[in-house]
Formats: structure tokens, C-alpha cells, sequence
């Protein structure tokens, strides 16, 4: 099965154009950038896509071993860009996304021109004078919930991810991608985000970076983006008057404005 066809993968907009990829968070599709996404149809080629074990992706490739670090979602971005022969892509990343973004451009930096990430994380356990926003015994108990509670751990994290929404529709629609995702990889998946440890990648990061941020934030806290543009040298911080983790969902019209200001300022491939 091509890379194409594992993961769901949804091209549109100008043929000729920059391509720009967008990629979910966890518990998430690429549904959730739909209301972002065909903002730049008219100038990009934009690619849409699934995690393997996560919206329509085909879950049967997955497999606990390979998928037991974010270097193997990265490995499967780079897999999608090479098959579609792309480059100069614009990656767009969501959450646990905005790492894989990064480990992907660091994996195959000819074939990336700019990253944008939007509510990033490098590391979400307190280390230290690092903030992440968790503490060890809040993870535990986080991954406790998972395996015993999947579906009530769903409906009770899910109004923390989205904050102070006035649209409880946002909150019940994030609630149903959820538990749409097999219990067992949610998991594994949660455990290969929330102990991550991506420090030391960014860096490295040597393209045009813009770091997209909410004001309030229980997931990934204000300090954490701070911290994540910091260490990208020459990154653009943008701080989104907004609660909540999924702008994307939730202030779509604040980030499609941040990544379009963005964009304007790059150079032209």
C-alpha cells in the first residue's frame, strides 16, 4: 500500500503552488484543519493527511514497535512528501504534530521550506527550571485514566483541550474524534507524546519557523511556546488572544491570519 493510501491523504488547491501540509494533533484527523486549510487553495497545494491509527488512515498498518517514538510518524511525513515528489513544503503542525514537523524537516531539510507550529510542545513533564506544564505523577495518572477510562478520560479532558468555549459543539466534536481512535492506540500514542523529549531537536531547525501560541493554555502553556521560539533561532513568536489548545477549531479565522502573515513574509521558492 503507497504512503498515499495508508494515510488518508487529501491533495487540492493550485497544482503549481508552494505545497503547505497540515498535520493533526493527537486524538485528532485532518478534519480539524478543515475550517483553516482551503484558506490557501488558491495559492498552494494543499496536503491533508491521518496518522496511522487516526481518522481515516489504514489503522491495520499500525504497530506499537515502530510507532513507539515520534521519529516514525516523522519517517511517515517524509514517506508522504517523497511519494508526492514535493518540495519546498510549508509544514503545518498541530500539537504533537509541531515535533513531528520538526524531526521530519531534520530528517529530509531539502525537501522543507518553513514550519509553522501551532500550540507546540517539546517537552510535556516539568524538568528542572524547564516548565512544561505536568508534572511525573500528573502523566501517571493521566495514563491511568486512558487504560481504564478511555471513553469518561475523553469526555472529561476534552472541555480542558478546547477552554473557555462559548460552542460546546467544538467541545462535543473533539469529544467524538476521540473516541473514534482504538482505545489501545490512543495509548500508546499518548505515551509517545506526553513523554517525549524534543529539547534538543530545535536548535537544529534551520528553516523560517513561526510559532503559533494561545494566551491560555492548559495543555501547552504560554512559557512553553516562549521557550519552543527561543531556542529556533530566528523563529516569529505569535501569541493568539484565545483559551484553549486547538485554535485551529476553535479561532480559525486568528490562525489562518497568523499563518497567512507568515507566509507573506517568505521567500518565494
Amino acid at each position: 500500500m503507497t504512503a498515499v493510501d495508508r494515510h488518508n491523504v487529501q491533495v487540492f488547491g493550485r497544482p503549481d503552488g508552494q505545497p503547505i501540509m497540515f498535520s493533526h494533533g493527537f486524538g485528532c484527523d485532518q478534519q480539524m484543519w478543515r475550517h483553516v486549510a482551503p484558506a490557501f487553495a488558491d495559492d498552494h497545494r494543499v496536503i491533508l493527511f491521518d496518522h496511522v491509527g487516526c481518522g481515516g488512515s489504514d489503522t491495520s498498518a499500525y504497530n506499537p514497535l515502530l510507532y513507539s517514538t515520534l521519529n516514525r510518524y516523522a519517517s511517515d511525513v517524509v514517506e508522504i512528501v517523497e511519494e508526492l515528489d514535493l518540495s519546498d513544503v510549508i509544514f503545518v503542525g498541530h500539537s504533537v504534530s509541531s515535533m513531528i514537523g520538526v524531526l521530519a524537516h531534520l530528517a529530509a531539510p531539502d525537501r522543507f521550506a518553513a514550519l509553522a507550529l501551532v500550540s507546540p510542545s517539546p517537552r510535556y513533564i516539568d524538568d528542572g527550571g524547564y516548565v512544561g506544564g505536568f508534572s511525573e505523577s500528573d502523566i501517571t495518572e493521566l495514563f491511568f485514566s486512558l487504560d481504564s477510562n478511555y471513553l469518561g478520560w475523553s469526555q472529561s479532558i476534552t472541555p480542558v483541550i478546547m477552554g473557555e468555549q462559548d460552542d460546546p459543539a467544538l467541545t462535543n466534536e473533539l469529544t467524538a474524534s476521540f473516541c473514534r481512535l482504538d482505545p489501545t492506540i490512543a495509548l500508546q500514542f499518548a505515551r509517545v507524546t506526553f513523554l517525549s523529549d524534543n529539547r534538543d531537536d530545535l536548535p537544529k531547525v534551520t528553516v523560517p519557523t513561526l510559532v503559533v501560541q494561545c494566551a491560555f493554555d492548559a495543555i501547552a502553556p504560554p512559557v512553553v511556546g516562549t521557550y519552543v521560539s527561543e531556542q529556533i533561532a530566528g523563529s516569529e513568536l505569535c501569541v493568539l488572544d484565545v483559551a484553549g489548545h486547538c485554535p485551529n477549531m476553535s479561532a480559525p479565522h486568528e490562525t489562518t491570519e497568523a499563518l497567512k502573515a507568515f507566509l507573506s513574509g517568505l521567500p518565494r521558492p
